[in-house]
This record gives structure tokens, C-alpha cells and sequence, in this order.
């Protein structure tokens, strides 16, 4: 159907241009919001309608005559209604329908995708601080952005993705600290057990681990302990690298991976911070005043200045993120996406203050942010808030042993990121229609059901004929699987994941009406290669958007 929604809307483009010379370039179609008006409409008539200073009902008549003259509307379309003040309802011939069948089985995994753009994103998401395990916050962080740069990578763009994380801040030092009391042999509730040290099971886990000169290895570090309980450095490099690679852990059972960690440490090492710093002053953007250094980032849209570099001499929270974007746009990437907690929404407009400062040519909203709030987790009817492992908080790794990685996943991208969400433990395992990703897995082994009972050759579907999909429930599932590559789209320019799992579930509905509607496997041939053919398209449109959530498409439930 796209080749019929590309011939069609070019025959737009032309009527247009006849009634108004460069209207044509704002063609477009709509969905109506009722099946009953059609399957493509169009207000072009009412826009043009003030210019041409003409009633919408009389240009929509003479564009309607315009477009049924068309070969693209007389191959493809059945009727042409007006509606309304001078709405145009398009209905197509069944025929135009079917052609969707072939391209979905033609493009297989592909189908939806956009080819290479040239352009590179970087996707920026997750970036915990190793003090402790991921928490379902992080979880979700994970999620979003892992669709978000699949969604992406289906638009064309090279996608990067990156990890970003400070192993050398105050709460590094906290972690140490808790580490080396542990070894030591304190614990919490101790005489001497710091009120703001961590608690969780798991800094007894590293204590004890350092002092058996274990070595931990991830990612992106890996170190051997030397079991010496004076070493505090050597504590905090051994505990830095056993959170890391238990991050690892949880992010390879999320299947979730990136390209690169960067360490908020280096941006100081390596002189970044300061040149960024030096960049600005030389720029004139800063002023000193009260002992403290202050960036003047009401020149840039933020509701008043903010400092700097503190009276003591440190920097802070947002003066190494500015550094950090420039090491980005330095490395080339014009399109940069950043995925954190609603908590971070304070720092967007100092952070892009600073960038448009330094001068170094980044424009004005860059980087994007997409922001999400915390989840809360009900099991039983009741909220968990705690993880004996964790010490004050569920773990993502608690809620994928309590479900499954498909369910989290599904689940957490299953809202707008910046909506509360509550994540019902029970609901995410039970079997029925009521659990979302159940109900699409369902469809989709349903299909696989259906088509190894048929026993033949997939590959050759491709070539039935569709001409006995005429029927309203065959209709409807392919003016749903039709959709799929605009939503794509429409989802990876809105950041909007969650338009993917609420079309998903969309398609398996229709997929289970018609299935309820029409027995596939007939004993007239040419009636059954036709339905299976359709049913192997909406196999193939949930597999398609289950892989853009990162979530499994079983052929048996």
C-alpha cells in the first residue's frame, strides 16, 4: 500500500497545484477517525479555501472532480465523499488494500525501515554511577533508550550509543568508604556505621570479595583487589569495577548494549572541564561575583545566572555536562539525544546555555532530552519499595526474576516517558488478554500455529493472489498493518516508543477479530493461500515491532 499511498498522493500533489500553483507541496493524507468515513482523508479544500477566497465546499468539489480524472484514483479508489464543511473521504478498492500483503512479505524485517540517511545520532542513556545495583528507574531509562535508538536505526540514521557515568564523585567516595567499613567487619546498625553510608547486601558482597583478592572485570574496566584493608583506593577502583560489571549483568539480561563509556573523571583529567570553563570566559559569558563564578545564562532564555565554579573552588553539576556535549559535537554528532530522570529537567537550560556560549557553532536546543518519572512496583496489590539486596530500593534485576525481560520491557515502554507508571508484578505474568505483551506474543504464536498447521512453504505467499481478501475483517487488518511505517516514523520523531506498543496491541486485535471472523485454513486453495498470506504479513508487522522494542516474538506459548 504505500505504492498506491505514493501514486495517490502524487495525484494530489498535481490537483492542488491546479487549483492553487505551489499547494501541492502540502499534500497529505489523513486517517479518519471513523472507519465509517472512509480509509484516507484530506482538508486541503478548507485551507486553500481562504487564499482562493472560494466556499471549502466548492473547492472541495472541483478538487474531488480533479482527482477522480487521475489514473492513480481510478486504478486505486472506489469513491471520493465530501463531507462536513469540505472534508474529502477516500475509500479504496480492495485491491489497493491488498497490495500491503506484498510489501510487508516482499521487505520481510525490513518492511517499515527507511534506507541509510547518512546521518549519525548519539543516544545517551542509563549513565548510572556504579554505587549500586540498576533500580527499575533505570530500568526504564534502559528501555527508552534502547527503543528510542531502534527506532532510529529503522529511520535510516547510524545510531551510537553511549554510557555516561562518574566514577570519581562524592558518591564514589561514599561507596569506598562503606566498602572498607565492611571489610573491616562493621555493618549497619553498628556503633560507628556512617548515616550516610550504603546499606544493601551487596557492599558486604564487594567487602568480601575484596578480601579474597578476587578480580572483577567489565565492560569497560576490569581490576584485582589486593585484599588489603587500608587500601582505600584500591577499594574504591575494585568496588567501582564489581558495580560495573553487575550493571553489566542486569543490562545483558535487559539485552540492552552500548558502543562506549565515558567517564565523567576524564572530562577533568583530560582538561576539558577547564578548557570549556576558558572557552566561556574568553567568550565574555561569565562574571565573578561573591567569591564564586557565575555563567550569564539569562543571556540564553533561563530564568536567572547560574554559578559556576563555587567559592571553594569547585564546579558545578552542569559545568562538566557542558564539557561532555562539546566532546559530542566535537566527535561529530549534530544529533545527540538524552535520556534521563525528570530530576535532571532543572539543568536543560543551563547545560544548553552553556553550549550556545562556548561558541564552538552548537545550535540553539541541542542536545534533545527525553525525560522520564520513577516507577513504582506493585505486587500482590501492595507497593514494594525495598530489595534486601539493594538496602532501599527494587532492583531491575528483582523485577525481571519476578517477570520475564519481554514483560519489563514491554511494560515500561507501554506509557509517555514522563507519565507515572506502576509496574503490577501480577498482571506482567498472568496469561490472558489483560496482560499487553501476553496478548501480542499470543497473535503472534497464534499465526505461527495456524501456519504450521498448514505445513507449506511460506516463502511462496508472496506470490498468491489476493483478490479473496474482500471482506470487512481482511480489510481491516490490512489497513492496520499499512500503518506501521508511519507510526515508525511519526514514534521515532515524537521519542514516542509507546505509540509502538500501543499500535502492536492494535494489530493483534485485529488480527484476533479476524481470525474470530474468517477460517484460514479453507479447502478451496487459492481462498487459503490468500488468508495465509495475510496472516503471515501480520506475522511478520509484530515481529517487526516487537524487535523495535526489544522484545521476543515466541512462535509457541
Amino acid at each position: 500500500m504505500l505504492l498506491v499511498k505514493d501514486e495517490l498522493l502524487a495525484a494530489l500533489a498535481a490537483g492542488l497545484d491546479q487549483l492553487s500553483p505551489g499547494a501541492g507541496a502540502r499534500a497529505t493524507f489523513e486517517s479518519p477517525k471513523a472507519a465509517a468515513h472512509g480509509d484516507l482523508a484530506c482538508t486541503a479544500a478548507m485551507q486553500l479555501a481562504k487564499p482562493l477566497k472560494a466556499n471549502p465546499r466548492q473547492v472541495a468539489e472541483t478538487l474531488k472532480a480533479s482527482l477522480l480524472a487521475a489514473p492513480a484514483f481510478q486504478r486505486w479508489v472506489d469513491a471520493v465523499e465530501i463531507a462536513g464543511p469540505g472534508f474529502l473521504n477516500i475509500r479504496l478498492k480492495p485491491a489497493a488494500k491488498q497490495q500491503v500483503v506484498r510489501e510487508v512479505l516482499g521487505a520481510g524485517p525490513a518492511f517499515g525501515h527507511q534506507p541509510a540517511n547518512g546521518q549519525r545520532v548519539l543516544v545517551e542513556f542509563v549513565s548510572a554511577n556504579p554505587t549500586g545495583p540498576l533500580h527499575v528507574g533505570h530500568g526504564r531509562q534502559a528501555a527508552l533508550g534502547d527503543a528510542i535508538c531502534n527506532l532510529y536505526a529503522t529511520q535510516g540514521w547510524d545510531v551510537y550509543r553511549e554510557f555516561y557515568y562518574n566514577d570519581a564523585g562524592v558518591q564514589i567516595a561514599t561507596l569506598a568508604n562503606s566498602t572498607q567499613l565492611r571489610a573491616k567487619g562493621l555493618k549497619p546498625g553498628d556503633a560507628g556505621w556512617p548515616e550516610a553510608a550504603y546499606n544493601g547486601d551487596y557492599i558486604a558482597d564487594i567487602a568480601a570479595d575484596f578480601l579474597a583478592g578476587k578480580t572483577v572485570a567489565a565492560d569497560d574496566r576490569s581490576f584485582t583487589a589486593s585484599g588489603d584493608v587500608e587500601d582505600l583506593e584500591g577499594i574504591r577502583q575494585f568496588a567501582v569495577a564489581y558495580l560495573r560489571h553487575e550493571q553489566d549483568l542486569d543490562l545483558q539480561a535487559f539485552a540492552v548494549k552500548f558502543d562506549n563509556y565515558y567517564l565523567e573523571s576524564s572530562l577533568y583529567t583530560s582538561g576539558r572541564v577547564e578548557a570549556a570553563v576558558g572557552r566561556l570566559q574568553a567568550a565574555g559569558k561569565t562574571y565573578e561575583q561573591d567569591g564564586a563564578l557565575w555563567l550569564k545564562s539569562t543571556d540564553y532564555g533561563d530564568d536567572k545566572d547560574r554559578v559556576m565554579r563555587k567559592s571553594d573552588g569547585t564546579y558545578t553539576y552542569f559545568v562538566p555536562d557542558v564539557a561532555y556535549h562539546i566532546t559530542k559535537w566535537e566527535r561529530g554528532f549534530r544529533k545527540v539525544v538524552n535520556i534521563q530522570g525528570t530530576d535532571h529537567h532543572g539543568t536543560i537550560a543551563r547545560v544548553r546555555a552553556g553550549l550556545q556560549a562556548a561558541g564552538v557553532g552548537i545550535p540553539e536546543g541541542y542536545p534533545d532530552y527525553v525525560l522520564h518519572t520513577m516507577v513504582r512496583v506493585v505486587k500482590g496489590g501492595e507497593e514494594v519499595k525495598i530489595s534486601k539486596r539493594a538496602g532501599s530500593y527494587v532492583t531491575l534485576r528483582d523485577l525481571v526474576e519476578w517477570t520475564s525481560k519481554d514483560a519489563v520491557r514491554f511494560f515500561l515502554l507501554s506509557r509517555k516517558p514522563d507519565t507515572e507508571y506502576t509496574f503490577d508484578v501480577d498482571l506482567a505474568v498472568a496469561q490472558n488478554n489483560d496482560n499487553p505483551v501476553y496478548y501480542v506474543q499470543y497473535a503472534h504464536a497464534r499465526i505461527c500455529s495456524v501456519l504450521a498447521g498448514w505445513g507449506g512453504d511460506a516463502a511462496t505467499l508472496a506470490q498468491a493472489d489476493l483478490a479473496p481478501l474482500d471482506s470487512p475483517a481482511a480489510q481491516a487488518l490490512m489497513l492496520q498493518l499499512a500503518r506501521y511505517p508511519e507510526m515508525l516514523a511519526a514514534a521515532a520523531t515524537d521519542f514516542a516508543p509507546h505509540d509502538v506498543t500501543f499500535y502492536l496491541r492494535e494489530l493483534a486485535g485485529a488480527y484476533h477479530s479476524y481470525y474470530d471472523a474468517e477460517r484460514i485454513l479453507v479447502d478451496d486453495e487459492a481462498v487459503k493461500r490468500a488468508r495465509l498470506a495475510l496472516v503471515a504479513a501480520t506475522a511478520q508487522v509484530l515481529r517487526n515491532g516487537l524487535a523495535v522494542l526489544g522484545v521476543s516474538a515466541p512462535e509457541k506459548m
